[in-house]
């Protein structure tokens, strides 16, 4: 017989858990597992959602000393 063994591909990276649902990602929405968790997180950047909170202190210092006279 000539049957020729298929070649296997190994994927580039190994599977993640989606940061939003927590199925495994897929090749085409990495690190999400599809269109709709990207759309989310996509959503949740835009309306700041994720963001670094500031105390006061630290932007007081940084305004100190920035003008000169």
């Amino acid at each position: 017989m000539n049957a020729k063994p298929k070649a296997s591909v190994e994927p580039l990276r190994k599977p993640h858990k989606c940061p939003e649902c927590g199925k495994t990602s897929t090749r085409e929405n990495y690190p999400f597992c599809s269109e709709r968790c990207r759309q989310l997180d996509l959503s949740r950047w835009l309306t700041g959602s994720y963001s670094i909170p500031v105390a006061e202190d630290e932007s007081k210092a940084d305004d100190e000393g920035w003008y000169e006279d």
